[in-house]
């Protein structure tokens, strides 16, 4: 009852004013049992000893309903052992379990004690309000005309004293009671008092002026050159004094160390903040990168450790691990606001503090062992950003887990270290890691781990410094120009480690191991030596916010050393968990086979139809013909049908789209003269002939000659088989369709001239997919089909009887057929979303794809990595023959 007692008056409620203690309730005919805890509509307690079943507690709660009354029914019931709670609230069908240890961070789930709704506040909620405040605060400032450099050292100033009163660096609320005391309403002297507070936060106590007030002379000294720059100080009015002080009053202990620099950086972009989630890097991926690098290995060393049976012997193993992992050294070339740092820095406080909890175990065994106190030093992480603001926002971000860690520390050995003054330091440098010389920044010699995210940016979208930053990396690379700018890091990082055991792991958009970008990048890598020891194959760059980026990535861990144990983490969809599989070998592909490159190639590998691209019109839109254009031109001349054909783009040929062209490639001289006669004609053919002439390049310049004809002419005479060049992501297959000589297709397309059945058959087979999704380029994030790289580079099998192939590929067009027949509005688009796709039309793929499957193999594959990797083998037998 004391306890219960004590519990209400946590939120100022008086216990005897609300619940009654034993409450006699009759469940059944056997007597009266009686509640521990009784406050009628609102609360049933369940009270049990020390390690007692709460299951059990719980149904005996429950039970007691049967005596009470339908307006007497609680909604919540708590049951409690004195050192575990869980909170059931009966409405709203959620429950909540915590140690007494953790009821300081559960008390929002009680706010029904005193009358207010209960909100079940998520790690978002939370951020996404002190960005808010944050943020508010940073407009008010630039608003006012308070200049930049010195508003986000301001701001960063700002955010360490925030965090500073909520997690125990200060004492509780002292900056904010400070602000509340000294500071008048009007705002008029808030920057004379803050000024005043930051000259004492970088002068040691005991050189500090002696008749300062206790106010001030109670705050700690910080020092780490925080607070040591000279700035010029903002003006307030009364409402930014307000918003300061409500940026104080809000709770910033429960922000989670891997928001920290977004939620920093969100503060200077209005559109991040409404966005947040969408714009900063998960926990869940950044342990994608950091776990098969280093992590996982030092936890599997932890374990066999704790295993050993002699004390002494586990005692010398664990003073050897600590002392590996407090030596180990981390760089991030494009460290932003940290994230990586943080993240890496915190996992191995949290495996320090295992090794320093199983060697107090052995403690009273042994003769040896790790002083109690922490190891891992803040020294050892470096960064190197280009960006001021977050290069300050890291430093200061790497404070603050470090001092939430020894809060952990705390927890477990009853003492917290220091975390003032600030003497470690994470070593950000502001600088162009693409242009400064990282040995300047961390000696090779140092270093162990290069881990990161660096920037993804296209080729498209490179600015003109960022394309003269990465010729200082590529300058003896051709191509470079169409590589994407992440792509940069992958290079000097691999440049840098050369002689070195340094291992890296980068986080990359997937297109660098895709397309023509694998060949310009990952060849030189080979020649200096590279090997890929991990990889996680393509998956969605993503966090458990609203608005999250759809990215689609890659984790590349690499080093000029070969690893015993190599893995690939693939996924069977791109938001799925990843299967982790060992392999012998990871190509830039991150296929497990040889290390091959698949070059451009202009005729095929096997003996098939040459696939070619379909004729380029180049001719400012002139000879192409809407519906209704081409609909006029035969209202008012009829002859000119013959010359009138239809014309099929991607999108046209997808979409059901209706489009024509004027195809002259037949027409006689005289033909020709009669067209010109009519004036439609005429004056398309002269806008083409503008068009052409007013192009900077030479070849297009002379296409003016014949007007008439579209620029490219690739046409065949007879049937051929169309193949989209763009193609969304979302479809199993790239749909395909036949077409004789009297349809055009444009540019936008593909064509297999005298193709037939067997050849549209392998085309579609599962075999054939996986190939293309793995060699082929991308468009955004759509398939990029390339002749070169995909088609001509593609094995195909040994095949004697076609026949039974060729059976099941009509199979398919019949049932694309059947739909087209039911509605005639139905177009490829419609058939081949994955989400909607016709039963019979996925039956006849799947039909094609076992047998096509086992013309490779007789056993056929599980998986599509299977099916790569097997393609991959035949790929290298065939070139290197």
């Amino acid at each position: 009852q004391s306890f219960l007692n004590d519990f209400f008056a946590i939120f100022g409620v008086d216990r005897k004013r609300v619940a009654t203690f034993e409450k006699s309730v009759k469940t059944d005919d056997k007597g009266a049992k009686r509640i521990d805890l009784f406050w009628q509509g609102v609360l049933l307690v369940e009270m049990k000893s020390t390690g007692k079943d709460l299951d059990k507690a719980y149904r005996q709660g429950v039970g007691y309903f049967k005596g009470l009354k339908d307006s007497e029914l609680p909604r919540y019931v708590m049951v409690c052992d004195l050192n575990h709670f869980r909170l059931y609230d009966l409405d709203d069908g959620k429950d909540y379990d915590f140690t007494l240890d953790e009821l300081t961070d559960n008390l929002h789930l009680f706010d029904f004690m005193t009358g207010n709704e209960v909100e079940d506040i998520t790690e978002l909620d939370l951020n996404q309000k002190a960005a808010e405040l944050l943020g508010q605060l940073h407009d008010d400032l630039a608003e006012s005309g308070y200049p930049g450099h010195d508003l986000q050292i301001f701001m960063v100033r700002i955010l360490f004293c925030l965090f500073a009163e909520d997690t125990g660096v200060f004492n509780r609320h002292q900056f904010t009671k400070y602000l509340i005391k000294f500071t008048d309403e009007s705002g008029m002297d808030t920057e004379m008092h803050l000024q005043k507070l930051f000259q004492i936060f970088d002068k040691d106590i005991d050189t500090r002026n002696k008749n300062l007030a206790d106010e001030l002379a109670d705050f700690p000294y910080v020092n780490g050159a925080l607070f040591k720059e000279k700035i010029e100080m903002p003006s307030f009015t009364e409402e930014m004094r307000d918003v300061l002080i409500e940026c104080c009053l809000f709770n910033w202990k429960d922000i989670s160390p891997a928001i920290f620099g977004s939620l920093f950086q969100s503060i200077m972009d209005k559109e991040a903040r409404r966005n947040l989630g969408a714009h900063y890097t998960s926990e869940q991926n950044i342990l994608k990168l950091i776990e098969p690098l280093f992590l996982d290995d030092l936890k599997a060393e932890f374990k066999a450790i704790e295993k050993l049976k002699q004390v002494n012997k586990r005692a010398q193993k664990f003073i050897e691990l600590m002392r590996k992992i407090q030596n180990l050294t981390f760089l991030d070339p494009a460290c932003g606001c940290g994230n990586f740092l943080i993240i890496a820095y915190r996992e191995l406080r949290k495996l320090e503090l295992l090794i320093l909890q199983a060697q107090q175990k052995d403690a009273g065994q042994m003769h040896i062992g790790i002083e109690i106190e922490p190891q891992i030093k803040l020294n050892n992480f470096y960064g190197i950003e280009i960006d001021e603001w977050p290069a300050r926002i890291a430093e200061v971000a790497m404070w603050l887990t470090q001092h939430q860690m020894n809060v952990e520390f705390a927890k477990a050995f009853g003492n917290e270290p220091d975390l003032l003054p600030l003497i470690q330091h994470a070593n950000i440098h502001h600088a162009n890691a693409l242009e400064v010389d990282w040995g300047e920044v961390v000696e090779k010699h140092e270093l162990n781990y290069i881990i990161g995210n660096p920037p993804f940016i296209g080729k498209a979208f490179r600015t003109t410094e960022q394309t003269s930053s990465m010729e200082l990396i590529f300058s003896d690379i051709n191509g470079f120009r169409n590589l994407d700018f992440v792509t940069s890091w992958f290079l000097k990082s691999a440049q840098f480690t050369q002689n070195t055991n340094i291992e890296t792991a980068l986080v990359a958009t997937n297109s660098i191991s895709m397309g023509e970008q694998v060949s310009i990048l990952w060849r030189p890598l080979l020649e200096i030596g590279i090997r890929i020891n991990f990889a996680h194959r393509t998956f969605s760059w993503h966090n458990d916010a609203k608005g999250k980026a759809a990215v689609h990535c890659v984790i590349i861990g690499f080093s000029h050393q070969d690893r015993d144990k190599k893995y690939l983490f693939d996924y069977a969809t791109l938001k799925a968990e990843p299967t982790k599989i060992k392999v012998d070998n990871i190509n830039p592909y991150l296929i497990d086979t040889s290390s091959i490159v698949v070059t451009n190639r202009t005729k095929p590998i096997s003996s098939v139809p040459k696939m070619v691209f379909g004729n380029m019109p180049n001719d400012g839109g002139n000879l192409l013909l809407s519906p209704e254009q081409r609909l006029e031109l035969l209202q008012n001349n009829p002859e000119l049908g013959k010359w009138i054909k239809p014309v099929l783009g991607a999108r046209e040929f997808l979409n059901n789209g209706e489009r024509y062209c004027l195809w002259l490639v037949d027409a006689s001289t005289r033909e020709l003269r009669e067209l010109m006669n009519i004036a439609e004609i005429n004056n398309r053919i002269q806008n083409v002939k503008g068009f052409r002439l007013s192009s900077n390049r030479l070849a297009t310049q002379s296409l003016a000659e014949t007007p008439w004809l579209f620029g490219e002419i690739r046409h065949p005479e007879n049937s051929y088989i169309l193949v989209p060049r763009v193609s969304s992501e979302r479809r199993e297959y790239v749909p395909m369709g036949f077409f004789d000589k009297n349809t055009i297709t444009t540019d936008r397309n593909q064509m297999i001239p005298n193709a037939g059945l067997y050849e549209f058959s392998i085309l579609n087979s599962q075999m054939h997919m996986d190939w293309m999704r793995v060699v082929t380029g991308r468009l955004k994030s759509d398939f990029n089909y390339s002749a070169k790289l995909v088609y001509n580079n593609f094995p195909w099998p040994e095949v004697v009887d076609k026949q039974k192939i060729e059976k099941l590929a009509q199979a398919i067009l019949d049932a694309r057929d059947e739909e087209f027949e039911r509605d005639d509005k139905t177009s490829l688009a419609d058939l081949y979303d994955p989400d909607f796709m016709p039963s019979k039309l996925r039956k006849a793929h799947r039909t094609l794809d076992l047998a096509v499957d086992k013309l490779y193999s007789k056993d056929g594959f599980k998986t599509p990595l299977d099916r790569v990797k097997h393609l991959f083998e035949l790929y290298q037998q065939m070139t290197s023959a």
